[in-house]
């Protein structure tokens, strides 16, 4: 079990990650931020509209189950939203230098650090 920080300063020692946040989807507020290269408190709201999107299309088109995870591949970075299975209401949210980073190994890890985050 951990808490916030942990939580996301373990995502920080995933190879090319550079910035994460655990954010609030009711809101768009970031409830914790860690590292850089962007703006997380900007970044956590951005992407509250994307994952409020995806809610609402998968509502219309009567898809069971939740998001286990939504990908932005840009041209240098992968942006990382994964939705907490026990708490629908956040997600954590990560930056990574495709240069640096494994896409499949972030994603493990990731899955891991939200199986263990205590909120």
């Amino acid at each position: 079990m951990a808490n916030v920080a942990e939580s996301l300063k373990a995502i920080l020692s995933i190879d090319g990650a550079m910035g994460c946040a655990l954010v609030d989807v009711e809101s768009g507020m970031a409830l914790g931020t860690a590292g850089g290269g962007i703006n997380l408190e900007i970044a956590a709201a951005g992407n509250t509209e994307v994952v409020r999107a995806k809610l609402r299309v998968a509502k219309s088109l009567g898809i069971t189950g939740g998001i286990e995870d939504i990908l932005i591949t840009l041209q240098d970075q992968y942006h990382l939203i994964r939705p907490l299975t026990k708490k629908g209401t956040l997600f954590l949210y990560v930056v990574i230098d495709r240069k640096k980073g494994n896409l499949a190994m972030a994603r493990y890890k990731v899955s891991e650090v939200e199986g263990a985050l205590v909120v």
